[in-house]
């Protein structure tokens, strides 16, 4: 693929996520290491919101994108799971109650895109997979993307 990261927090977290686990350009990775940048990437699928907000969040704490046991990174990445999958709910942050699931891989990136250390660290959180009725075939395409300070 030969895509080099920038700085852009929320272009390498979409680029992650649609490069997929299977295929990650290793020069890409190892950019983005050396500009800083931390991240995580897995899969989630459900009827409930709860469970595929839990998944993401267990994955980042595992990968030590965010720290276990500290409320404003936790909170970060809350605000950046929801606003990514606004986009993917279309707005409309439901899913087993109104009889639809997803299916989704997720990417979550930290680190600083900005020059000036005074805007500190952000994160994002990209979610790229399928959301519709429970039924096999039934589901199309969706994508959603959150980015938060912390």
């Amino acid at each position: 693929m030969n895509v080099r990261p920038d700085l852009r927090i929320g272009r390498n977290a979409m680029l992650l996520i649609l490069m997929g686990q299977e295929n990650l350009d290793p020069e890409f990775i190892k950019n983005l290491r050396f500009q800083g940048y931390i991240f995580c990437q897995g899969k989630t699928g459900s009827m409930e919101t709860q469970k595929v907000v839990a998944a993401i969040e267990t994955a980042a704490r595992k990968s030590q994108v965010i720290e276990k046991g500290l409320y404003r990174e936790t909170h970060a990445l809350y605000h950046a799971i929801m606003e990514a999958f606004e986009g993917v709910t279309r707005g409309q942050v439901l899913l087993g109650t109104v009889l639809r699931t997803v299916g989704l891989s997720f990417a979550v990136i930290r680190g600083k895109p900005y020059s000036s250390e005074k805007e500190g660290e952000w994160i994002a959180v990209a979610l790229y997979g399928t959301i519709g009725a429970p039924v096999k075939g039934s589901e199309h395409e969706a994508i959603g993307l959150g980015i938060n300070h912390i």
